[in-house]
């Protein structure tokens, strides 16, 4: 196995044409005083008929037995986007046929290994970033009920997928980021914004 490390070598102006995943249009209209203006716009090719993305998932994850504090899954992986590995929640996009419910089911096994009980929780749908794209998702907390101690299942990875896994207890989540920011990782959004929540939530109203 290879020890080198995934870098950027080159980037090229890539026209919409070519893209297999998004293209970029030009959005016209018209703000409140009737002025015409216009904005520039990412857009997914692949949006299927339910008109979500993606899933990104947060595990509950215990024991019957109660053999260990609740932990959630986070994932390492690298973004050439941003030329970094990241800090994620485990996620993906939504095949057409299929429901939110089957998505993130799928995608927790196929990422961590771990079979999903039942969704405790899914959000509406929500974008992350609408001064530049379209793009959107919605976030579902998955519960998975080990019968005892921590297991660490094979998981079922895409040809060219390198994504390792990590069970951290939920207190010590906003920690754990910190921890990696410090080493030069980056932190999904997503999975921040659920730490930074947990967190506040142990401190404020605990």
């Amino acid at each position: 196995m290879s020890t080198t490390l995934p870098t950027v070598i080159s980037t090229e102006v890539l026209d919409s044409s070519q893209a297999k995943w998004v293209q970029l249009k030009k959005v016209n209209w018209k703000d409140a005083e009737g002025k015409l203006r216009s904005w520039e716009v990412a857009e997914r090719k692949t949006r299927a008929s339910t008109g979500v993305d993606a899933v990104a998932i947060v595990t509950k994850l215990t024991s019957k037995t109660k053999a260990f504090e609740p932990c959630t899954v986070i994932i390492e992986q690298y973004r050439a986007a941003v030329d970094k590995f990241m800090i994620e929640l485990p996620a993906g996009l939504v095949d057409e046929g299929e429901t939110i419910e089957h998505a993130a089911f799928r995608e927790l096994e196929e990422e961590t290994g771990y079979v999903g009980d039942k969704i405790l929780l899914e959000s509406g749908v929500v974008v992350s970033d609408p001064g530049m794209t379209n793009a959107n998702m919605k976030l579902v907390v998955v519960d998975v009920t080990l019968a005892d101690k921590i297991e660490t299942p094979k998981q079922k990875l895409d040809p060219g997928e390198a994504i390792k896994t990590r069970l951290v207890p939920l207190k010590e989540l906003f920690k754990t980021l910190k921890d990696y920011e410090q080493k030069g990782f980056v932190v999904d959004a997503r999975l921040c914004h659920f730490a930074f929540g947990f967190q506040l939530s142990q401190q404020l109203w605990d």
